[in-house]
């Protein structure tokens, strides 16, 4: 049976005054009855909302960080992230908690890093005032310090209890883990008695100023950060190596019940016989994996190609490998050659760019050769053969350059003239024999080929995350003005931190079929913005509240965590 709704405007007299409704009717046992009535106004109210214009009625938009934001305080929420914090340092003063403000200075630094005095600013023109119920004034630069007072042991307690908690939630393989560490310069003035900021070697090459040093120990999946440890600049590099590997291994056994079988992992610039002889001494004693020049091993470069075998899962790039054992420092390792075709692809790139642009120049000077010869030119001073040879070298000064092109320069009475050549088969043997290659070697004859590689690279992507957090747009650690430290180890939890929340993100969605880098992650989900749009009068103003759209990979990540249903607040 199909009920039929019939819908009218009617008018009502009250108290002298007409009122117009809207109301439904459908029949009820055979007659007719009002079942639904919705006041429409008076006859100028029935005007205005006919003739209203949306254009004219607009008064303004805020516009509100969302889709970043919510994407990381909903990995947050589902970890309890806050709650583990507050469950071991209580609240001690009004406002938000100790948990939510490590929480928002985490999110602050993964998304749009500020100092502490942007803090209430930044947040402000988030959606977390909506989210969480916390005011921007509650987040000014002396309310957070007020309440994150943190001891060295108590932010210790904090990490492992996350690590804890994400090592079970994400069945994390800790079996082997990543070492690596590195600096950052502060601002903080040369008489400050601080003892973690101290002049050293600083990597970013800023001695004129104190440094602060960070070590990571990381799983090779997704690079996911388990322990840090914040330690003084000044501190030779095989002092703290040797200190900070031995207090991560304790605080991974306390946590995770056993003992981490730590692979360290050389870069070209760090492998020593020296550095191996200290980690050979160390207990626990720890496994490494390094990075070769091609003239530590001439011989193995020049291996036929038919030799090399294909890489297994995580290498889509059509990547090959050969293996062998050699001596290296003096000792039999497992050394692996890697080809890899995107690799070599670019270098070729690159070689070829730099080919055309030496080739213009050499052709310059051979016009002004020339032109000198003709008479054309006759100022200035007459070249030699020494000082001609040096500019063409100057000219092949890039990489492979000397080796491609072969010159000679000849003297005719008071003139010069030189003749170069561009060698095609060159470039071919040397692709061949050395281009797209990368040499690795290691004291692990139990790990694949691919388990090598991965290692390295995953150090690789350590020194990447490093990098990016000194990078301004995302995770960066400075600027460092903060002037104890005690706030620099907060600074620097609060930093890893969100570096931990970005690699999870990360790893779910590679879960889904969603590869993308932590870089990208956020700049596509900040695309999607929470825009509150109000309507009508400043004094009866009405709002409405709508979202702006990402790309279409920012929707799917949208989509796939319904954060706009979840954070919708109206």
């Amino acid at each position: 049976m199909v009920v039929m709704l019939m819908g009218s405007i009617i008018r009502k007299k009250i108290k002298g005054s007409t009122y117009y409704y809207y109301v439904e009717s459908k029949r009820v046992d055979g007659k007719p009855k009002l079942v639904n009535q919705k006041y429409l106004g008076n006859a100028e109210a029935l005007r205005d909302k006919c003739t209203f214009s949306l254009q004219e009625n607009a008064l303004y938009s805020d516009i509100a960080a969302f889709g970043d934001i919510t994407l990381l305080y909903d990995l947050a929420q589902r970890l309890d992230i806050a709650g583990m914090i507050d469950g071991i340092v209580p609240k001690r003063k009004q406002g938000a908690s100790v948990g939510e403000y490590i929480l928002t200075a985490s999110l602050n630094r993964a998304v749009c890093p500020t100092s502490k005095n942007g803090l209430k600013e930044w947040y402000a023109d988030t959606c977390l005032p909506l989210v969480t119920g916390y005011r921007p004034s509650d987040f000014t630069a002396q309310n957070f310090w007020n309440n994150t007072d943190i001891t060295p042991e108590s932010l210790r307690t904090i990490e492992e209890a996350i690590v804890e908690k994400v090592v079970t939630q994400y069945k994390l393989d800790t079996s082997r883990l990543i070492y690596d560490a590195t600096n950052f310069f502060t601002y903080m003035d040369t008489n400050n008695e601080s003892k973690l900021a101290q002049r050293g070697h600083s990597k970013e090459k800023r001695s004129d100023l104190k440094i602060i040093g960070a070590s990571l120990m990381v799983t090779p999946d997704h690079n996911i950060p388990l322990f840090h440890e914040t330690y003084p600049g000044n501190r030779p590099d095989a002092e703290q190596f040797a200190e900070t590997l031995k207090q991560l291994s304790e605080r991974h056994t306390r946590v995770l019940g056993r003992a981490p079988d730590v692979t360290i992992v050389f870069d070209r610039g760090n492998n020593s016989l020296e550095n191996i002889k200290f980690i050979e001494c160390m207990e626990p004693r720890p496994h490494y994996v390094g990075g070769l020049t091609s003239s530590q091993c001439k011989d193995l470069y020049d291996v036929p190609l038919n030799e090399y075998l294909p890489l297994g899962a995580g290498f889509r790039n059509g990547e090959t490998a050969y293996r062998t054992t050699k001596e290296v420092f003096g000792r039999e390792h497992t050394v692996v050659i890697l080809r890899n075709p995107k690799l070599l692809e670019g270098q070729l790139q690159g070689i070829c760019n730099n080919a055309a642009k030496a080739m213009s120049q050499l052709g310059q000077l051979q016009k002004k050769l020339e032109d000198r010869k003709a008479g054309i030119i006759k100022k200035g001073k007459r070249p030699s053969v020494e000082s001609t040879v040096k500019n063409i070298e100057n000219i092949l000064h890039a990489e492979y350059m000397k080796d491609l092109f072969t010159f000679s320069v000849t003297e005719d009475g008071e003139h010069l003239s030189f003749k170069f050549e561009w060698h095609e088969d060159l470039l071919e043997s040397l692709a061949q024999r050395k281009l797209g290659k990368t040499a690795f070697f290691t004291d692990r004859d139990d790990f694949t080929n691919e388990e090598i590689i991965s290692a390295y690279r995953s150090a690789w992507h350590v020194e990447q995350a490093f990098r990016q957090m000194k990078d301004p747009d995302h995770l960066a650690v400075r600027p460092v003005f903060h002037w104890t430290d005690d706030r620099i180890r907060v600074h620097i939890f609060c930093c890893v931190l969100a570096y931990r929340l970005c690699c999870l993100i990360q790893k779910e969605l590679d879960g889904m079929g969603v590869p993308l880098s932590i870089d990208r992650i956020l700049d596509e989900t900040a695309k999607v913005k929470s825009v509150t749009s109000f309507f009508g009068t400043p004094e009866k103003a009405v709002s409405v509240r709508t979202f702006s759209r990402s790309s279409d990979i920012g929707e799917q990540i949208m989509e796939a965590y319904r954060l706009r249903e979840k954070y919708s607040v109206r």
